[in-house]
């Protein structure tokens, strides 16, 4: 006998299907509806909703084989699968994180062809593995942000028996792995929980209607995202999430539900005996996100930092419009290294209005923070989804990632970014309405030429050459630049990773020097400093000591550095 339950409030009458056959179901005081039959345990089951004849799925199904609009199955994860009973999982304070599409990241786009792929990650030197979303979406290619499923795998990717392979893989070669969840919105194909109950709220955002965190009858919504997110790191043995736009998660009760599930994560790590960690990704720059929750925080282990991005790359790339306006000058990317933040209480020209809240340096350390010089946001939310390797020499990209790796930050790189990937990552969707794909296209075109873009120069999303063209080209890895970069990137990681001064957490402890004329700035951790050339000329930065890693040929004086153009060295006081 297999038991079946549904929270489903709104309807008068549930019925459950399974293989075809209904059963009646009875009603709980607390509107869960529950049966007992026999089902194989790979059965295809879902619920009928009063005297509408569709079969739904499962609102917290664990496998959609035939998509988000069609029955779900009975899945179960396999203990006898899984070999890291020895991982003693890994934290990502002060590591290095690897974000990634499943669909783009190798030719075929499942996990199972990228684990053919984690050697190469091992080698490069990250700790973690970030997954972009991996829940069920409508379609068969998408970012996969627009999940309506949130429990069950995509399928195309090779549903959950993939992703437990994928998972027990990363950590057999020492890969932690972070999951991104969304709980902030449902996409717009395959949404049938709205039928079940009261899951959305009366407010909206930017992506949608908002969820029901607050509202009357959340509590039961709140569970619903609380036991998903303890899900992926018990079923799926993840080492953490990457909480997408917490921001959007309004919620005005008492005990905010960031906070609620950063205690019931820390209680599932007690229990499983290993780190777990949550990065939110939050546009408030408010420390209150990783302050822990003894002092009266939300307790988060860390959160993106978009300020760190907008400073290093509107100083290397010149590039000020839009949120880049307030950002630019070596001024600003100073006091953003420094300070973790560079809107603490002070005016965005973009947003009009003040913006921010400054961060006790003396309390919480850098490795809170994300740094990085690519998202997937980053770039596939440009109008034609162009990466700075499309735009900047590859100098400049060498000094973003000294800025980024060299930083006390927490670091994070986009899948490609190692190698100045020349494929794009454009924005994609396969959504199968025809009216919701033509209002998907139409949108983004508008949107871009709104901006002053030529709509006929935006990719469409519904076009599978858009998809296609955002695919990594891994032949491309060791070419010319392409490899000098990536050997970059492997070495600066090393430092990070073997010298203590490079992995001090606290900004109190850093000091940055710079000269906005000549375009040079200096991070100083301990006896390194990390010295950057921002300009076309080369330049004198008063350092000297021991050049142990760079870009170009600096020529290392008594009393300073010579850099060249777009370059930069990491120099050991030899005093």
């Amino acid at each position: 006998m297999a038991e079946f339950s549904v929270w489903a409030p709104r309807p008068e009458r549930v019925r459950l299907d399974v293989e075809g056959t209904l059963h009646d179901m009875v009603r709980s005081d607390d509107d869960w509806w529950r049966a007992e039959v026999d089902a194989r345990p790979d059965a295809r089951y879902g619920f009928v909703l009063d005297d509408d004849p569709k079969v739904l799925p499962d609102p917290r199904s664990a496998r959609q084989p035939d998509g988000v609009h069609e029955r779900s199955q009975l899945w179960r994860p396999d203990p006898d699968v899984w070999s890291d009973a020895g991982w003693a999982g890994r934290s990502i304070e002060g590591g290095v994180i690897y974000e990634l599409h499943i669909g783009t990241f190798t030719p075929d786009g499942t996990l199972d062809s990228a684990i053919e792929k984690l050697d190469y990650l091992v080698d490069l030197g990250v700790d973690l593995v970030e997954l972009m979303p991996v829940n069920a979406f409508g379609g068969t290619h998408g970012w996969g942000y627009d999940g309506v499923l949130w429990y069950a795998v995509h399928e195309p990717y090779g549903g959950p028996d993939a992703l437990v392979r994928f998972v027990d893989a990363c950590h057999s070669r020492g890969l932690g792995v972070l999951i991104d969840a969304v709980f902030n919105h449902l996409g717009p194909s395959g949404n049938y929980l709205p039928k079940y109950g009261p899951y959305l709220s009366t407010g909206s955002n930017p992506w949608g209607e908002s969820i029901n965190i607050a509202d009357a009858d959340a509590d039961e919504v709140r569970r619903y995202i609380i036991d998903c997110a303890l899900r992926w790191m018990r079923d799926f043995h993840a080492d953490g999430l990457r909480l997408d736009a917490v921001h959007a998660l309004v919620d005005t009760t008492a005990i905010h539900i960031l906070e609620e599930l950063s205690a019931e994560t820390d209680s599932l790590a007690r229990e499983l005996g290993r780190p777990l960690s949550l990065v939110a990704e939050s546009d408030l720059n408010d420390p209150r996100l990783i302050t822990p929750r003894d002092r009266g925080g939300l307790g988060m282990t860390a959160q993106w930092d978009d300020d760190i991005h907008h400073a290093i790359h509107a100083a290397v790339s010149g590039e000020r419009q839009g949120y880049y306006g307030d950002f630019g000058s070596l001024e600003s990317l100073a006091s953003t290294l420094k300070n973790g933040y560079f809107h603490a209480g002070t005016y965005s020209s973009f947003r009009h209005r003040r913006h921010g809240r400054p961060l006790d340096t003396s309390t919480i350390p850098a490795t809170r923070l994300l740094a990085y010089t690519l998202t997937h946001d980053q770039v596939g939310n440009r109008a034609i989804g162009d990466r700075p390797s499309q735009n900047l020499t590859s100098g400049q990209l060498a000094v973003k990632a000294a800025l980024a790796l060299g930083s006390p930050y927490t670091a994070m790189l986009f899948m490609g970014e190692e190698w100045a990937s020349s494929s794009p990552f454009q924005f994609f969707s396969s959504h199968p309405e025809p009216e919701l794909a033509r209002a998907t296209a139409e949108g983004r075109k508008r949107e871009f030429a709104e901006h002053g873009w030529d709509a006929d120069e935006i990719p469409d999303p519904q076009d599978p050459a858009t998809f296609e063209r955002s695919k990594l080209n891994w032949d491309e890895v060791d070419d010319g630049d392409h490899g000098r970069l990536r050997h970059i990137y492997r070495e600066l990681i090393a430092l990070r990773h073997n010298e203590a001064d490079l992995a001090d957490p606290w900004l109190e402890h850093l000091q940055v020097d710079y000269d906005e004329p000549q375009q040079w700035i200096v991070m100083r951790r301990g006896v390194f400093a990390v010295a950057c050339n921002l300009g076309p000329e080369s330049v004198e930065v008063p350092v000297t000591g021991e050049v142990v890693l760079s870009w170009g040929e600096p020529s290392v004086g008594a009393n300073s550095t010579r850099l060249d153009g777009h370059s930069f060295a990491i120099i050991r006081a030899t005093d």
